[in-house]
């Protein structure tokens, strides 16, 4: 019995001792059922939150107009949430207010069947007002009640059916399929933030590439990433591409990827999206530049779903190289190790190796890579700088855009290990530099 399972047993505990209904609900209740273990435990209870309150010694009324209340015994943070009702969602986000209300009720307002159980842990009993656990067996997403009305009350709704069926290796109940084919045209109405959070969901399962397709055949891919869908019947040379246009290639990598972080994945549903753009016909077909136009598309992508700097420089980096394999044992040492000592290098890694896997099958460039990165250590990699701007200073060069181009032409000298010293760094700057 784990640790938050008991905390939550707890919570339940003591709400019933006084008289209360108490439930495990929601997703910790599915995920038991299909031997999963919850990352957390949800309790759904007819306690008032100053009830709830009141009870506990310590918690937060994270939503108490929502009828939300955190309860904290030992570190861990359950949910306690009070039965309710749920007026019209006006902006189809969030209902514009609420009434408490019964058990069934409670029940009757949630999103999809899965998600609808509540379980008493006292008793050891299951309630299933909507045959939830039936559709857990025959592994379907069907939402509670008409799927149109629960997916016009929150929009995003319609990007949680592809992640739950993703996460879960579930299919979408046709109704369901066919209500969110006929509202996609609405999910942007709801804020870029809340888009990217379940997109990251999807990315980062191992079916992520089943997470895309569900996407674009219910229509939602081009409404949030209509560059995606601009792949679609874009040929590729056959000689390298046996296995289609730009967009079969693309959801092939993404099958390839070992674990990846969002940054990776989205990286790799992107690395291609020049292509459209860059298309010619010369002696065969070819993309010239696509990287370089595909980096800058990412970034104004990464812009849209307000990415963090971090992510944007990440994906960014990985899409703008992720042809140098190809050069690998032409490289000089000082270009090799700088590409080897950025933080995301195992991950352009991992591109290379996924996109060779999703067209012709040619790992050696990979191979290669791999030797040639285990034999540098790491201070090889990231060597510490010899010189920095004080010292030019000293030697009467004005800060400036000259600095960084200094600095570069030393950390090259050095990284070629023509240089070792501080001594043959300032020789050299001499050498090569006027104040």
């Amino acid at each position: 019995m784990d640790s938050v399972y008991k905390i939550a047993l707890e919570v339940v505990s003591k709400l019933q001792a006084e008289g209360f209904l108490a439930y495990f609900a929601g997703g910790c209740v599915r995920d038991r059922l299909m031997k999963r273990s919850p990352k957390d435990y949800d309790v759904a209870t007819d306690a008032k939150p100053s009830q709830v309150i009141k009870l506990f010694d310590k918690t937060i009324a994270v939503g108490k107009a929502f009828g939300v209340v955190v309860v904290i015994i030992d570190g861990q943070r359950i949910e306690v949430t009070t039965f309710r009702t749920e007026g019209p969602y006006s902006d189809g986000r969030r209902p514009d207010n609420i009434k408490y209300g019964s058990r069934n009720e409670d029940v009757y307002r949630r999103d999809f069947t899965i998600n609808g159980l509540l379980y008493d842990p006292i008793k050891r009993e299951l309630v299933d007002l909507v045959r939830g656990r039936d559709d857990i067996k025959k592994k379907v997403i069907r939402t509670i009640g008409e799927p149109e009305e629960r997916f016009r009350e929150d929009k995003l709704r319609m990007m949680r059916t592809i992640r739950f069926a993703v996460e879960l290796g579930f299919f979408l109940e046709p109704k369901t399929r066919r209500a969110i084919s006929s509202l996609a045209h609405q999910i942007t109405q709801i804020s870029p933030e809340r888009i990217r959070e379940e997109l990251k969901r999807i990315l980062i399962s191992p079916l992520r590439y089943k997470g895309i397709e569900l996407l674009d055949s219910s229509g939602l891919l081009k409404e949030i990433l209509p560059e995606v869908i601009r792949m679609k019947g874009v040929k590729q040379p056959v000689q390298f591409h046996p296995e289609g246009d730009v967009y079969i290639h693309t959801l092939a990598v993404l099958k390839h990827l070992r674990n990846p972080s969002f940054e990776l994945a989205f990286a790799t549903l992107l690395h291609d999206i020049g292509k459209p753009d860059t298309f010619m016909i010369t002696d065969r077909i070819r993309f010239h530049e696509h990287e370089r136009i595909g980096q800058e598309m990412a970034e104004r992508i990464c812009k849209r779903f307000r990415l963090s700097n971090l992510e944007t420089e990440t994906i960014c980096w990985i899409i703008s190289r992720h042809l140098v394999f190809k050069d690998i044992d032409k490289m000089r040492k000082s270009t090799l190790k700088r590409l080897f000592g950025h933080p995301a290098y195992p991950q352009l890694a991992e591109l290379h190796r996924a996109d060779r896997l999703g067209s012709d099958m040619d790992l050696k460039p990979y191979y290669i890579a791999g030797r040639l990165y285990r034999a540098l250590s790491k201070e090889e990699l990231k060597p510490k700088p010899l010189i920095n701007g004080n010292d030019l200073i000293d030697l009467g060069f004005k800060p400036g855009p000259i600095f960084s181009k200094i600095l570069k032409t030393i950390e090259e000298a050095q990284l070629e290990k023509e240089i070792t010293s501080k001594k043959e760094a300032l020789k050299l700057v001499k050498k090569l530099f006027k104040p």
